[in-house]
């Protein structure tokens, strides 16, 4: 069975499809059978891999599909045999999307901005965890600072509430609020694959691509999905 990584939230504009084409764009680099899943309204990453195909010679390199609603669940649990990782794009509202991807996936990864409407959302997102697993669902869920500033309290600040939430492991690997990320994808690229190479970029999203994989290898061999 696939690895299924959801990345979602209930606020919009956090960078959630930032993060769910990248971590695609990665794992198909390494060689994965990728299956990128667009349970989002706007369809941002369905419009990305789009570009994506248009602009590469040799296609997206993954498969990606849209899904909304309760369907999510019954369709990614019948999709994940064919795949050897999927990942949800959820969006940034709570929607039966959201919580159908919460019923299959492996790890729940939710990237919050450094400001205060963002990091209000936090006590809504750990409701939502916590009714997922009240019905027997056993996934890690993650959280993450996403377009970070430079400098100034504003990290330090929401990284302390992030911790305070123990429905949600706070992970120490902050993305800046970089225009990398934006001017990849409106190539249809991963921040890695930009040319001249955004290093900084680049060994942000790589150190939080390693850190979570890492971890859901080991979930996997250990049986620990519900």
């Amino acid at each position: 069975m696939a690895m299924i990584a959801a990345i979602g939230g209930t606020k919009g504009g956090s960078g959630k499809s930032t993060i769910a084409t990248n971590i695609a764009v990665m794992l198909a680099a390494a060689g994965r059978d990728v299956l990128l899943v667009d349970a989002d309204e706007q369809g941002t990453s369905r419009d990305f891999t789009a570009m994506r195909a248009t602009t590469r010679p040799e296609g997206p390199t993954f498969t990606c599909v849209a899904i909304n609603g309760v369907e999510v669940a019954r369709q990614v649990a019948r999709l994940a045999r064919k795949h050897d990782e999927v990942i949800i794009d959820c969006g940034g509202r709570d929607t039966n999307s959201q919580r159908a991807a919460l019923a299959v996936c492996d790890a729940y990864l939710v990237p919050f901005a450094p400001r205060s409407f963002d990091v209000w959302t936090l006590d809504s997102v750990a409701k939502l965890v916590d009714e997922a697993r009240a019905t027997g669902r056993d996934f890690a869920a993650f959280a993450f600072l996403n377009r970070a500033d430079a400098r100034g309290p504003d990290n330090t600040e929401a990284a302390e509430l992030l911790k305070s939430k123990p429905a949600l492991e706070f992970l120490p690997f902050a993305l800046g609020n970089r225009k990398a990320f934006a001017n990849a994808a409106s190539m249809g690229l991963g921040v890695a694959e930009l040319r001249p190479h955004e290093l900084k970029a680049t060994q942000e999203v790589g150190e939080l691509f390693q850190h979570l994989f890492g971890i859901a290898k080991v979930s996997k061999m250990n049986g620990t999905r519900g």
